[in-house]
């Protein structure tokens, strides 16, 4: 009995710990504005929709891998799974909590924009540095 309290504790503060990360990822992104050509791909103006966070990463993973953005997009995407298991099941029942969600994964689809950009920029380099060889 005593280990199964630790195991839900763990796993609870574990959580907190991941969904605090996950804020914390998309609170730097949000500051950065999108270029005008990341809001002509990815179709994002003014703010995100949750719905789209699949199509951004699909456009990620076209772009070469940057490793410092490996974690943080691993993460939010996990992040944006939970939200989407919410979404699913409690906030079905808590009316709050369906605006709430919503809102996190439209932040999700965000910060997945603003690493598009930062990979395209680092495409760019790259390529610039190819010719200058």
């Amino acid at each position: 009995m005593m280990a199964a309290i630790i195991l839900v504790c763990s796993v609870v503060f574990l959580l907190q710990f991941f969904v605090s990360y996950s804020r914390s990822l998309i609170a730097a992104s949000i500051k950065h504005p999108l270029s005008a050509e990341v809001q002509d791909v990815t179709g994002i103006k003014d703010s995100a929709s949750g719905e789209d966070f699949d199509r951004v990463v699909q456009l990620l993973h076209l772009c070469p891998d940057r490793p410092e953005d490996r974690n943080g997009i691993q993460a939010i995407g996990a992040y944006f799974g939970l939200l989407g298991f919410l979404r699913a099941s409690v906030a079905r029942l808590v009316p709050s909590l369906l605006a709430w969600t919503e809102t996190e994964r439209g932040q999700c689809t965000y910060f997945a924009a603003v690493t598009l950009e930062r990979r395209i920029a680092f495409s760019r380099d790259m390529f610039a540095q190819q010719l200058e060889s």
